[in-house]
This record gives C-alpha cells, sequence and structure tokens, in this order.
C-alpha cells in the first residue's frame, strides 16, 4: 500500500481516476481491467463480473464496484464522486479515448476533470527494492536466453525464426512473457531502429540486431546485442566497434547527480565524429512495468540521474542500404554506483 499512499500524499485533488494497465498494477497490484477510484477516504476498484474474484485475490485491501450493462463506468464513478463529495478530479488525459472522456465528463456535471499529468508515472520513476529485483530477475532471463541461443542460431535462417527461437528460450527460462514485440534485423534492414521481424534469410557477411527484453511479476528488462554471421568486415565492423565505443562511454558517464542530457551527448558526440547523423535517437529511457519510462536519457534533457532510476544506454548506428548496430544494456542507479544488469559479453560474436 506504500505506493497507494506516496500517491494520495501528492495527488492535490479530491480524487483521482486511473485507468493505465501498469498504474492499476502499481497502486493496486491488480492485473485486471477497469479502473481506480481513489480518495483520501477510499480506494475501490471498478470492474465487471469477469474480474470479481481476481480483485478479492489481488487487491483485498480495495473496495470493490461491478460494472454491468445496466450500471455501467461513467454512472458508477459519479457515485463514487458524488459520495465522496469530490469536486476536482485527476483523469488520465494522456490514455482515455475521447468518447470515454466525454461520457465520464456528462455524467459528473459540476465537477471539474484535471488532467493527471502523469503524476504515477513520476512517482514510479524511482524504484523500491522489490521493483529492482523483479528488474533484475528479467534482465537476468533475457541475458541467459541469448547466450543459450547463440549455438542454434546460423545463416540461412529468418529472422521470425531467429525470434521465435529467443522468445521460446526466456519463456523456458521463467519470463511472464515478451517486454515488448521483440526487434530481429539482419543486413539491410538493421538501419531500421524499429524494425519488425520479417522471413527475410540473414546470409553471411551480415549484422544482426536483437532487441528484445523478459518479464518478471510485471518488470520488464530491455537490451540489444547485434552478432555477425561468418566474417564481418570494413565499415560493418567500424560500425560495430564504434557503436561499442560510444555504448561504453555513455555507460562510463552515469552518475547520480548527473543531467540525462549530458550522458546522452557523450555517446552522441563519439558517434557524430564518425558518422554523422547515423544516430537519431535518445540514448535511452527507463524501464520498470512499462517499456518506456521516465527519465529520458535524451539529448537536452535536464532531469537529474537518482537512486532508484532504471534506464538503459542504447547507442545505435543505422546506415540506409547496408545495414545497423544497436547494444543496449539495463541499469540500476545507486547512490554506491552502477549496477548493470545485462551480462552478456559485448565484443563482436562471428557466428
Amino acid at each position: 500500500m506504500k505506493h497507494l499512499e506516496a500517491f494520495l500524499n501528492a495527488m492535490q485533488a479530491d480524487a483521482a481516476l486511473v485507468h493505465r494497465p501498469e498504474n492499476l498494477r502499481w497502486l493496486a497490484g491488480y492485473t485486471g481491467e477497469g479502473c481506480l477510484f481513489i480518495c483520501p477516504e477510499a480506494h475501490v476498484i471498478l470492474t465487471d463480473f469477469r474480474y470479481l474474484e481476481q480483485v478479492r485475490m489481488q487487491a483485498p485491501d480495495w473496495g470493490l464496484v461491478q460494472v454491468s450493462r445496466d450500471a455501467q463506468y461513467p454512472a458508477l464513478i459519479a457515485e463514487q464522486a458524488n459520495q465522496h463529495r469530490a469536486k476536482r478530479i485527476l483523469v488520465e488525459t494522456d490514455y482515455l479515448t475521447y468518447d470515454d472522456y466525454q461520457a465520464i465528463a456528462a455524467a459528473l456535471p459540476g465537477v471539474e476533470l484535471m488532467p493527471m499529468a502523469g503524476l504515477p508515472e513520476k512517482l514510479r520513476e524511482i524504484k523500491d527494492a522489490a521493483e529492482v529485483e523483479s528488474i533484475q530477475r528479467a534482465a537476468a532471463i533475457a541475458s541467459d536466453a541469448f547466450m543459450n541461443i547463440l549455438p542454434s542460431i546460423h545463416a540461412g535462417m529468418t529472422e521470425r525464426q531467429v525470434q521465435r527461437v529467443l522468445e521460446f528460450e526466456m519463456l523456458e527460462l521463467g519470463s511472464e512473457g515478451v517486454a515488448f514485440e521483440t526487434i530481429a534485423a539482419s543486413g539491410p534492414n538493421g538501419a531500421l531502429p524499429h524494425a519488425r521481424p520479417s522471413d527475410r534469410v540473414i546470409e553471411n557477411g551480415e549484422l544482426l540486431t536483437l532487441d528484445f527484453g523478459a518479464t518478471v511479476n510485471g518488470y520488464r528488462s530491455d537490451m540489444t546485442r547485434t552478432v555477425g554471421f561468418g566474417k564481418i568486415t570494413g565499415q560493418l565492423r567500424q560500425i560495430y566497434e564504434t557503436v561499442r565505443m560510444a555504448q561504453q562511454l555513455g555507460l562510463d558517464a552515469l552518475a547520480v547527480g548527473k543531467a540525462c542530457g549530458d550522458v546522452d551527448k557523450v555517446a552522441r558526440d563519439y558517434i557524430d565524429a564518425r558518422f554523422p547523423g547515423s544516430f537519431g535517437h535518445s540514448l535511452g529511457h527507463g524501464v520498470g512495468l512499462y517499456i518506456h519510462e521516465q527519465p529520458r536519457v535524451s539529448s537536452g534533457n535536464t532531469a537529474v540521474l537518482q537512486p532508484g532510476h532504471v534506464v538503459t544506454v542504447e547507442p545505435g548506428v543505422y546506415i540506409p542500404g547496408l545495414g545497423g548496430c544497436r547494444i543496449e544494456d539495463t541499469v540500476i542507479m545507486t547512490a554506491d554506483g552502477v549496477i548493470n544488469t545485462i551480462a552478456a559479453p559485448k565484443h563482436l560474436i562471428e557466428l
């Protein structure tokens, strides 16, 4: 209940209505559908028949209101607001659809609906010991899975075949599911930072970028490794070594009290001096119940790294028509330094 207490202390409104699944889980420990009504006097889960028993099992300390065809969400939310005299209610305007927002507003005449402005996400930035442990376990599963599949992947396989082998291995090692859609991008597809696995056959002399993660207790890990098939030479090897060095510089630059933008700049400047304009995304991002959380380790971001932040460091180089490379670790910021959760090696592996 400490997450709920922190949210109530920071709420600055009469009540809050929470719909985003990650926030339902963080605040209530509940993983089903529905919404939360939260005020200082009460905390209630509104959901339908399918999830009643799940609420009782996962959130026994929460009130429960059943939604039905005859008693739908807007009317039941209005009942809660009237019962607790809530005149200013926070809502997730960055998550609700326009139609859902309008239906809630229509049911609450005289009530001011205020943007929640990412309040739960701000509170979720700093991970506690249990959250860190889950992320570390997820990272270990992903890292071990990567190492385990190396003897079995080879030129002649398709990107989708490698994807399936990797995802199956993570499940076998205990992942609840993939942390996000696995990226497997070979040859020229490697120039697409978010390429989707295809039926393209991997050939010798090419790089394959694998971006993937596991999930434990709802918490995600995120890692990327780029491997070679056959002998990697020329510009592709130069690209790989540039990214590897930039990633290490980024890791070395991480420190509590340092601005995220300053960390991004260290790696970006190194790449731009060798492959100008080839690194177009941020150096990293927060990781937790959702794969892209705050803080963003991005150019110009003045947010300061703090103990409990869990962030990625993932520089890349992308050359259209040739290919690309990205290397990524998930790291934990502590008062005593940085913990890298990913154990897989980063030298160029040629299969």
